[in-house]
């Protein structure tokens, strides 16, 4: 069996940050899709749980992976970094043989 995606309590406390005071805190949805420079491509954004969703659960937050991103992010672990370019959330991934300068695009 592959091992779920893992959530850094890092990027649980940044998802607790932007959910704070908001009348209906919302789940941090993390799928992959195909296209990016490199054939596939993570979606993240906020988003409602659906029945077939995997939910991972960390200081009140949640984050959802759908049944066919799954299998893409078996093993891997979502971050947040806070960079000189930019603050974002983050996938290491180790299904992916290599990925784009974006950070967003992967290939397998």
């Amino acid at each position: 069996m592959n091992l779920p995606p893992m959530v850094t309590e890092r990027a649980f406390a940044r998802l607790a940050e932007i959910n704070d005071g908001a009348d209906a805190p919302q789940a941090l949805r993390v799928a992959v899709e195909g296209g990016g420079c490199s054939g596939f491509q993570y979606d993240i954004r906020m988003d409602a749980p659906a029945d077939d969703d995997l939910i991972l659960e960390g200081q009140g937050q949640r984050v959802l992976v759908d049944p066919i991103s799954l299998p893409f992010l078996a093993g891997a672990t979502i971050d947040f970094a806070d960079e000189l370019i930019g603050a974002r959330f983050t996938i290491e991934n180790p299904n992916a043989a290599s990925s784009c300068g974006c950070g967003t695009s992967f290939s397998i």
